[in-house]
């Protein structure tokens, strides 16, 4: 990826972090390949993150060294609902990820021209952010350099990062109440966060109309609470061991990968696009 005009004080250059995995390791990725380009951070928080999201977003600060400025929406998920007459959000409905997300973000940016840089995976089949707005640009920067996940893995391991805490029981960053959890996902909700886990049990169970909205798909026509959920599956950890423990600077010094895979398909297409 060609980034011209760097120090353009009419042009911005925003990394929005979703306390995820993939968007660490871009932060990471653009400020060793990038280092004179001033990149600001954002994070928009919805009032409805886990725990562990913001522990991952004080690490990011801290071995990056960079300051993240947080975001939020003017209304908060319960206004919205509340709003939307119990309608919970849906993948056919996301008017979460709009209301909590997306709009505070174009809203904080305005008018400026931005180059918004989107943690896109090269391995990915997905569309990535797509503003509402035209000022601002999106960069996929890994789409750019195939940047696959092990790459990421790797940028996260070698830097000393690691992944958020919530992967040992969960396969995916967001809120705690995501619709796009898997059961298992449910689970670890229920085990590590008992509380949260309650919180969207009466966000189902609560409809003075009483209309039927839950969180997960029903079978045959018929509602999925998640106080039925059954608690089948015993496995506390799908996640490799090494993302979960510390790991002394020596062992990351003397790794065969310290170089990382990413940086030798990265050159690689380098390599090709000078030939």
């Amino acid at each position: 990826m060609n980034i011209n005009n760097c120090s353009n004080q009419h042009e911005h250059h925003i990394l929005a972090l979703s306390g995820g995995k993939d968007s660490a390791a871009l932060a990471i990725y653009m400020k060793e390949k990038y280092p004179k380009l001033q990149m600001e951070y954002v994070f928009t928080d919805s009032g409805c993150e886990l725990p562990e999201t913001y522990k991952y977003l004080n690490r990011i600060r801290a071995v990056l060294n960079v300051d993240i400025n947080v975001l939020k929406p003017r209304r908060n998920f319960d206004y919205w609902l509340k709003y939307f007459k119990g309608v919970l959000p849906s993948p056919q409905n996301r008017w979460c990820t709009r209301l909590l997300k997306l709009e505070p973000f174009e809203a904080y940016v305005g008018d400026k021209k931005v180059y918004s840089y989107v943690a896109l995976r090269a391995d990915e089949k997905r569309e990535g952010y797509k503003p509402t707005i035209p000022n601002i640009i999106p960069r996929h920067p890994f789409v750019d350099d195939g940047i696959i996940l092990s790459d990421v893995e790797n940028i996260l391991r070698t830097a000393g990062l690691g992944m958020p805490g919530y992967y040992s029981w969960r396969k995916r960053s967001g809120c705690f109440f995501c619709f796009y959890q898997s059961e298992k996902d449910w689970i670890g909700l229920r085990r590590h966060h008992p509380d949260l886990f309650e919180k969207a049990c009466q966000y189902e169970e609560k409809h003075s109309d009483c209309r039927v909205y839950t969180w997960r798909t029903g079978e045959k026509g018929k509602p999925k609470f998640l106080r039925d959920l059954k608690d089948t599956d015993k496995s506390q950890d799908d996640m490799p061991r090494d993302f979960h423990e510390k790991k002394k600077l020596i062992d990351i010094l003397c790794s065969n990968n310290l170089h990382g895979t990413y940086q030798c398909r990265t050159k690689s297409k380098e390599a090709k696009a000078n030939e």
